[in-house]
């Protein structure tokens, strides 16, 4: 019957990892946030980036907008390099600082060093305080809580795979005793269903007020420079149209240095 001492460790870790998860998103969703209108003033691309992807997305907006206006070149064989060294404004140079004095680099860790840097962090901090943007502890309880249910799910498992393989296990027995363990597996996989459907439209990064300003923006057009940003912040690199600056910034870190350099005018 050692069994059912497994079969009540699979129920007790699902219950508890399931209660933590719905407890810490309905405490999320109650947080106060903000004024439910519209935001007091217009946020920056950079400002809608962060809400709709974090600061990742923040430096895809910085990395896509310096190469289209011929300040950066970003070459899909995955390097990044300085064409104008006199950025426009604080994330800019950042990214810059980030390439360095030679003026190129790899752009996997220009974009990790620029979705650190201090002035992403302050960004954030002001999102925060105006009630847009999530508290840094409540996306990683969010976090915590998810991975504490898939670990759940993933225990649950292993202790039916045990409870069918241990020996004196009658063939005829083993079926039915791993069919219990069906419904704590049907509680953790129900439980990650219900949070993916809820969130899966949504920014785990905007509060709710921050997710209604985003839901308010019009979808962008195409043509414009402006447009194309507008479109990488709200869905990132996916909504950039060139092929190969699109396999620059998702997949050309992969590959090669490319032989020789491209020119750099003012350096």
């Amino acid at each position: 019957m050692l069994w059912v001492l497994f079969l009540l460790v699979a129920w007790g870790v699902a219950a508890i990892a399931c209660i933590r998860l719905c407890l810490v998103t309905a405490g999320a969703a109650l947080r106060p946030t903000g004024p439910a209108g519209p935001p007091p003033r217009e946020l920056s691309l950079y400002e809608t980036a962060f809400l709709a992807g974090g600061p990742h997305r923040v430096a895809d907006l910085a990395l896509v907008s310096m190469h289209l206006r011929r300040r950066l070149l970003l070459a899909h064989t995955g390097w990044a390099t300085v064409v104008d060294p006199e950025g426009r404004d604080e994330v800019e140079r950042t990214v810059i600082r980030a390439i360095g004095p030679e003026g190129q680099s790899r752009i996997a860790p220009v974009r990790a060093a620029a979705a650190a840097a201090d002035t992403v962090r302050a960004l954030a901090d002001r999102l925060v305080a105006a009630g847009l943007a999530l508290p840094h502890g409540t996306r990683t309880a969010l976090e915590s809580a998810a991975r504490t249910v898939r670990g759940a799910t993933v225990l649950v498992v292993v202790l039916a795979a045990v409870t069918a393989l241990m020996p004196g296990q009658n063939t005829g027995d083993a079926g039915p005793v791993v069919a219990w363990f069906g419904l704590p597996l049907v509680l953790t996989l129900g439980c990650l269903a219900i949070a993916r459907v809820e969130n899966q439209p949504y920014s785990p990064w905007a509060s709710p007020s921050g997710q209604r300003w985003l839901d308010s923006l019009p979808a962008p057009a195409h043509g414009a420079d402006r447009d194309v940003l507008a479109a990488v912040a709200v869905r990132g690199v996916a909504a950039v149209g060139d092929p190969r600056l699109r396999a620059a910034l998702l997949d050309g870190g992969r590959t090669a240095r490319p032989l020789g350099r491209a020119p750099r005018a003012g350096i």
